[in-house]
Order: C-alpha cells, then structure tokens, then sequence
C-alpha cells in the first residue's frame, strides 16, 4: 500500500500548519517575556531629595554601633567633668538636667528622621515586591506557553489516531465486502 501524493501533501500542509501554532505560541510568549524583562531591567530611577539622603544618613549612623559608643563616651565624660567640677563652677550640677534636656532633644529629632528613613525602605521593599510578582507572572507565562503546546501536541496526536482509525475502518469495510 503506497501513499499518495495528496496524503503526502495533507500530512506535509498539516505539519505546517502544526509549526506555524508552535511558532505563534512562542512569539506571543517572547513579547509578553521582553515587556517583562524591560521592567524588570529599567525600573523607575529613584531620585533622592537632599532630606531623604540627609534622613537615610542620620539613621545610618543613628543605628549604628558606632553611635551608640560616641553617645555613651560623651555623656560619661559630661558626668565626670561636671562631678569634677562640682567642687569649683560645674556647669550641669548634678541630677544632670540639661544632659536629659539634651537627650530628650536628641530623641525627638531623631525618632522622627529615623521613620522617614523606614517609609524609604518600605517603599524600596513594595518595588522588590513589584519585581517578583513581575518575575511570577513570566513564570505563569512560561507555564501557559508549555500547556499551550502540549495540548497542541495532543490535539494532532488524537488527530493522528482518529485519521488512523478511519483508514482502519476503512480497510475492515474492504476486507467484509471482499469476504462476503
């Protein structure tokens, strides 16, 4: 049993046709990936007041260690010049109350600085939250893209086998009729 030229052209016209859906699936799904990509690759400058950068430095350095020792060596060496010159002029006799006027004012300017810095950090971090949901959704994309093709594969495979089973049932009809 030979096979014809038109059996050979539709098989050949039907991988075609089976390519160009590949091809198609793959370029919906490199332009989808590219816009992805560019946003992922190009996202927005972050452009920095001089507040938020002197904010961002203030709180730097005011969670640092670094602080923390400067802060402690001042404040122990204002005890002790003053215990010692308690004796003589002590400029903050004790119980210190300009120190805590001094530490309370410290406090107040920096707690706020501190949050500003924070919100700037938090926003950095929804950004990095943008980005991999961005990076989710390529993935879903690529995922979709597989299915896409996979079905496409079982479509031409049923095809295949329902074009089979009538050329099957096709020569069981020929074999009856030649039997009867």
């Amino acid at each position: 049993m030979t096979i014809s030229d038109k059996g050979i052209e539709k098989i050949s016209n039907d991988q075609d046709e089976h390519l160009a859906k590949f091809i198609q699936i793959e370029k919906k799904k490199i332009v989808e990936e590219d816009l992805i990509i560019d946003s992922l690759l190009h996202p927005p400058k972050d452009t920095l007041t001089n507040g938020q950068n002197i904010s961002d430095k203030i709180a730097r350095f005011g969670g640092s260690w670094k602080f923390i020792f400067i802060f402690a060596l001042f404040f122990a060496g204002w005890i002790v010049i003053n215990v010692i010159a308690l004796f003589t002029m002590p400029f903050d006799p004790f119980p210190f109350v300009l120190m805590n006027l001094i530490l309370s004012l410290i406090a107040a300017l920096q707690a706020p600085v501190i949050l500003m810095s924070q919100n700037r950090h938090d926003e950095k971090d929804r950004n990095r939250d943008e980005n991999d949901y961005l990076i989710n959704q390529k993935t879903e994309m690529m995922i979709r893209s597989l299915h896409e093709k996979v079905n496409l594969i079982l479509e031409e495979q049923i095809k295949t086998i329902l074009d089979s089973q009538v050329k099957q049932f096709t020569l069981l009809e020929n074999i009856s009729k030649k039997l009867d």
